[in-house]
């Protein structure tokens, strides 16, 4: 294959990476074709609807579609045989005791091993436990398939809410192969972006997604060790962050103080590589604290809302809640800390009002006996407190002082530090952030 010749390639599942990396490769200019066994799913991108939120994936979803470069199917079957690269993008999610589920892996590398004709590169884009490509997928499909084929790992590292831009601007690609053509053909087909690539063993490649994540929920839930300490030593979590961020080794990112970490990749990801490490002998201390510490997040801003009212039940308490999503910029809810907060306020007897931009059609079955607001300003009217659970810039930009007027009190309790505490306080608020001290 020829520098900038076009790929024909099949996408195995159209969820959140699928759909991500199908339409980016065809605004790159290659032939994609995405297979999800969703119909309605399947229906809804033919026509350009994006089943998801994420900013910037419709407007490419609509144009590669118009274009003629970008399609949609259920027939796998025909998707192997018409392409030439198949990446599999289905879910990994969590299985009982943390580790991860591989079937929906297996179920389409039998797939794609029964359909193939000719010599095909199969490529795990999914998140998977350490040997999946070699060991697994490549297994099955000999099984099925006695031609030749090629293999590799290409994990992604995308964050929700900006997936579009940090696939088409990554920091690296990351190829696990073994075979001097794929590794070829995967560098022709990433040529347009200007980064490292890394060219390494497809074990070395799931080793490297799984440490990236780990890493950065471990900043996380380092930067909340931090706040929370803060709290009793009169410091402020934001001035930490600004100091130590400037420091090149270290950094800033991932260094928000709030309710902790949630989503499709974080939860389960930490939870199958530490039970990687147990699986191989070795007791990966950091990582069962970062999950620890993780947890008691949200038990700690249910704390704080119980002794605003000392002594009192929160039964006779109302509570508007802003923010659903894991967190801003998506729709996505689940592992949501969010939603976890609102259910136990819920199962304290509080009575709950929500709102949230983009989420609550996804939240609602979640949520089943919530009230679900149409505007922030419904959520604030009559309520003894205010909890802002999402970091939704738009809530920066709220009337503050109508909404001081539509509470009961003026209390907010501002579990992603979202609010500037000064500002609030001067418009006579009482102001509750995560390691704030102002």
């Amino acid at each position: 294959m020829t520098k900038n010749q076009k790929n024909k390639i099949a996408i195995v599942g159209a969820g959140y990476v699928g759909l991500i990396t199908g339409a980016c490769f065809a605004e790159w200019g290659n032939e994609v074709i995405c297979i999800d066994k969703d119909k309605d799913k399947i229906e809804k991108l033919k026509k350009g609807i994006s089943p998801i939120y994420e900013p910037g994936l419709a407007e490419i979803l609509q144009k590669n579609i118009r274009q003629g470069r970008l399609f949609f199917g259920q027939d796998l079957g025909q998707a192997v045989k018409k392409s030439e690269i198949i990446f599999i993008c289905v879910g990994t999610p969590s299985a009982r005791g943390g580790k991860v589920d591989i079937s929906f892996i297996k179920e389409a590398a039998q797939e794609i091993a029964r359909n193939m004709a000719i010599s095909k590169i199969i490529v795990t884009k999914s998140t998977v436990p350490l040997g999946t490509a070699r060991n697994l997928v490549a297994k099955i499909i000999s099984e099925t398939w006695k031609g030749s084929f090629e293999l590799a790992s290409n994990p992604e590292f995308l964050r929700e809410g900006t997936a579009v831009f940090d696939f088409l601007n990554p920091d690296r690609v990351v190829i696990g192969t073994d075979s001097q053509n794929v590794k070829r053909i995967l560098l022709n087909l990433y040529q347009k972006v200007k980064c490292p690539k890394i060219i390494t063993t497809p074990e070395n490649a799931e080793m490297i997604k799984y440490a990236a994540n780990a890493f950065l929920a471990m900043k996380v839930s380092f930067i909340n060790e931090i706040a929370n300490l803060c709290e009793g030593v009169k410091a402020d979590v934001k001035e930490i962050v600004r100091g130590i961020g400037l420091d090149k080794r270290i950094g800033s990112q991932f260094f928000k103080a709030g309710l902790g970490w949630g989503g499709s990749c974080f939860p389960k990801d930490v939870k199958g590589f530490y039970q990687l490490s147990k699986d191989n002998g070795y007791n990966f201390r950091l990582l069962r604290a970062t999950i620890e510490v993780n947890n008691e997040q949200k038990k700690r801003i249910i704390e704080k809302i119980k002794n605003l009212f000392p002594g009192q039940k929160l039964g006779n308490k109302t509570i508007g809640v802003l923010g659903l999503a894991f967190k801003g910029n998506t729709d996505d809810i689940r592992e949501s800390p969010a939603i976890e907060i609102t259910k136990k306020l819920q199962k304290l007897g509080a009575n709950i009002k929500v709102y949230d931009p983009k989420a609550m059609p996804n939240a609602q079955k979640a949520l089943p006996k919530i009230k679900f607001a149409k505007t922030p300003y419904e959520v604030a009217e009559d309520a003894d407190l205010l909890v802002i659970a999402t970091e939704w810039e738009e809530f920066k930009k709220l009337n503050w002082k109508k909404i001081k007027n539509l509470l009961k009190k003026p209390i907010i309790v501002d579990g992603r530090n979202l609010l500037n505490p000064i500002k609030m306080k001067k418009l006579g608020f009482y102001y509750i952030g995560v390691g704030r001290n102002i």
